[in-house]
């Protein structure tokens, strides 16, 4: 069953998380995945603005979407946003119906 990786972060140095931002997409391909929304145009329809850049990535399974963000060339990419570049919310979740 596939898995989508939502993420929604807030830059705060854009020259450090584009560090973050070239080596990400490689590392995706690496585990299967598909970028299917990143950057562009969006609308927040409710709660918080507190995020300003949103992406989904498909993954064809839960287990390879978890693989690609514990994997150590994902964790070193990500120290250059996680060094204050920015701050991102990630969750990665079954696609799908319903199973509970």
């Amino acid at each position: 069953m596939p898995a989508y990786w939502v993420a929604r972060s807030r830059i705060h140095d854009p020259v450090e998380y584009k560090k973050y931002t070239d080596l990400v997409p490689g590392i995706i391909q690496k585990h299967g995945g598909k970028v299917l929304a990143r950057g562009g145009q969006y609308q927040i329809m409710e709660g918080p603005e507190d995020f300003h850049r949103f992406v989904v990535i498909e993954f064809p399974t839960l287990q390879a979407g978890v693989a690609c963000f514990e994997s150590p060339e994902y964790v070193a990419a990500a120290a250059f946003r996680r060094a204050g570049a920015g701050v991102v919310e990630n969750v990665i979740v079954e696609g799908g119906e319903a199973t509970r």
